[in-house]
C-alpha cells in the first residue's frame, strides 16, 4: 500500500520506511509505526513516522494492511 497517505497509516501496523541518512540509495528499513509526524494529511515523499525503535523516517509502503 501507499505510505502517501495518511488515513493509511496509524500505529501498530508493519511499515518499510527511508531513513535521512538512506534517502541517496533508497535502503528500507521494516519496523512498527510507534507514532505519525506528519500532520498533513498526505504528502509526496510519504508520511514521516516514528517506529518502535525509535528510527524517524517516511513510509514508502505498508507491509500489513489497515483493518
Amino acid at each position: 500500500m501507499n505510505g502517501q497517505l495518511r488515513a493509511n497509516i496509524r500505529p501498530g501496523l508493519e511499515v518499510d520506511i527511508v531513513l535521512k541518512q538512506d534517502q541517496a540509495t533508497g535502503k528500507l528499513t521494516r519496523g512498527i509505526v510507534q507514532a505519525i509526524l506528519t500532520n498533513s494529511p498526505r504528502h509526496p515523499h510519504g508520511i514521516k513516522v516514528r517506529l518502535t525503535s525509535g528510527q524517524v523516517g517516511r513510509v514508502k509502503s505498508i507491509a500489513t494492511p489497515p483493518q
